[in-house]
């Protein structure tokens, strides 16, 4: 079975008010054509379709389109979407039927007493898609990738490769790019074990961390990453964003991954490109950059206290002429020696802001003395997806 495994598309994001919208149609359009030249008998999209729980009409337009040109690009394809937890997982099922019509299988919900059997889909003569999507843990049924492991093991009787499709946060994860997680938490996401997807699975799709990487030795566990940067602290060296195309020839037969590379036509782009540096040596490198890239900016400025009076303007001054938006001037606070192994981060305002709330809130009770819990973290969910919804 050859398998296209991608995720983390957050369709409809906005970097600093400035839409992302152009280069994600490039990034769609890329897709369509790897999937043309290579031809798999499945694409895996392993959650968070969109940057939001309420997307747009028109970034709902824009995946609908995209799906319809991969479907065209191999028509014989299976499309497996799961629901990652910045997607709807109720939306997502709301087209589940006409869907069908083009092998597109949307898997949005789950919950404790559902039938497992329907999370099953089978790619003919070729192999099986497990698709388990995004939900908080008090829904998702015990052991549930064990089980659907034992399930679908009752089904193949011919001993055809087996793909898990899953959205979430796994230890010992390497989580750069996810800024204010930690070890035990990444994104919101409390971290589960490795081991949790037990033996029966040849490989696993996961969706969620945004870095492209492998979790086990026998390369069986992955993470696809975002085909393109959607956070500039996701833009440093050795972060390459893509796709993976993957194939295994029968059930335990060794896995072959290949990652194909997706280009961003408006790059994101840190100056300096690691740590951050004086503000004189800042606008020299600005004023260095090349004038014809159409790329996203922001400036890493250490201070002692604040910024230079009118530091925005004189910035804005410089790139007048240049393809590139200034997004941002990130602003990083000396250190001082006597408390460089605090424990407590020092933030500045504009690194707070950068900050999702419940990270902020988490920072906050743990500060206090008191463990941030599973309970606390659904209950902020929760409480976020209802301000989404009284934004719209």
């Amino acid at each position: 079975m050859k398998i296209l495994h991608t995720s983390d598309w957050h369709l409809g994001h906005f970097l600093y008010n400035e839409s992302q919208e152009a280069a994600q149609l490039d990034m769609l359009n890329q897709i369509a054509e790897i999937v043309a030249v290579q031809q798999p008998d499945a694409l895996v999209i392993s959650g968070d379709i969109y940057d939001t729980t309420q997307p747009s009409a028109s970034v709902q337009q824009m995946f609908a389109n995209a799906i319809v040109n991969i479907h065209e690009a191999c028509e014989d394809m299976i499309i497996v979407c799961i629901a990652g937890n910045h997607d709807s997982g109720s939306k997502h099922m709301i087209f589940h039927t006409p869907w069908l019509a083009l092998n597109v299988h949307m898997v949005g919900t789950i919950s404790k007493d559902c039938n497992l059997d329907d999370y099953i889909i089978p790619v003919a003569d070729k192999g099986y898609v497990v698709a388990v999507p995004f939900a908080a843990d008090r829904y998702m049924p015990e052991d549930v990738f064990k089980v659907m492991a034992e399930k679908v093991a009752e089904r193949n009787e011919k001993g055809l490769p087996v793909v898990l499709a899953a959205h979430l946060a796994v230890a010992n994860s390497d989580w750069r790019g996810h800024d204010f997680s930690t070890d035990t938490n990444i994104g919101g996401l409390n971290c589960q074990e490795l081991s949790v997807f037990a033996d029966g699975y040849d490989y696993v799709a996961l969706g969620h961390i945004h870095k492209q990487q492998c979790l086990d030795k026998e390369k069986r566990v992955w993470y696809a990453g975002t085909p393109i940067a959607v956070s500039f602290d996701e833009s440093y060296s050795g972060n390459e964003h893509g796709v993976l195309m993957v194939e295994c020839a029968h059930r335990g037969a060794a896995v072959s991954v290949e990652s194909i590379p997706v280009k961003n036509i408006n790059p994101l782009v840190n100056l300096p490109f690691e740590g951050a540096a004086e503000w004189e040596d800042v606008k020299k490198m600005l004023a260095d950059y090349d004038s014809e890239i159409p790329s996203f900016v922001r400036l890493n400025v250490e201070v002692d206290g604040y910024l230079p009076a009118g530091a925005n303007d004189e910035a804005q001054q410089i790139v007048a002429d240049k393809k590139c938006r200034l997004c941002l001037i990130n602003s990083k606070r000396k250190v001082p020696r006597d408390h460089a192994t605090s424990d407590q981060p020092t933030l500045t305002a504009t690194e707070l802001k950068q900050i999702d709330f419940i990270e902020v809130a988490k920072m906050y009770i743990e500060s206090e003395g008191v463990t941030f819990d599973d309970e606390m973290l659904e209950m902020l969910q929760e409480v976020k997806e209802m301000l989404n919804l009284n934004q719209e």
